[in-house]
């Protein structure tokens, strides 16, 4: 019959298993609400390039700062263009960012990120496109639970680890 581990029995090990299936689902949520700063950043850029070719077609999933800036570009031409692909990749850029910073579980990225997307969401209300701020609530929903899932991962995390005991190989 096999044993548990040194110095582990059943019960003991069935905790622990228990404390990591809860951790991995913990970082799952906050994987997932970090999902969606890459998401909007991504389309966001595809709606650019969109807009700036002629296409009718667009993600409603986009930010509203990357339409305004469409609209000027378009008006200034070709120089337009180029100047609304660095400025709308560099807005994506920062949801890239958000988003590798969120992913690992840092509250800041999660509430600035939050913060950029409300302020964003202002811009579609200005602008009257219902189903573009509807989706904006709806994303923040989701990020926000991903932000909620910190809480719950640091506290597993604290429970994993022993009484501040450095764990050294032998």
């Amino acid at each position: 019959m096999a044993t548990p581990g040194i110095g582990l029995n059943n019960s003991t090990q069935s905790s622990l298993t228990n404390l990591v299936e809860q951790k991995l689902r913990a970082e799952r949520v906050v994987k997932a609400g970090a999902s969606w700063f890459l998401m909007v950043g991504a389309l966001s850029l595809i709606n650019s390039v969109l807009a700036m070719s002629g296409s009718g077609i667009r993600f409603i999933f986009g930010l509203g700062i990357a339409q305004f800036v469409d609209a000027l570009a378009r008006q200034a031409g070709q120089t337009g263009f180029a100047l609304n692909l660095v400025i709308n990749g560099g807005v994506a850029a920062v949801f890239v960012l958000f988003w590798n910073f969120a992913r690992k579980g840092e509250q800041w990225a999660f509430l600035v990120g939050m913060g950029l997307y409300v302020i964003d969401a202002l811009v579609m209300l200005m602008s009257q496109d219902i189903l573009a701020v509807a989706f904006h609530a709806y994303a923040l929903y989701r990020i926000y639970r991903g932000l909620n899932g910190i809480r719950a991962l640091k506290h597993f995390e604290g429970q994993l680890q022993p009484a501040g005991a450095p764990i050294q190989p032998r």
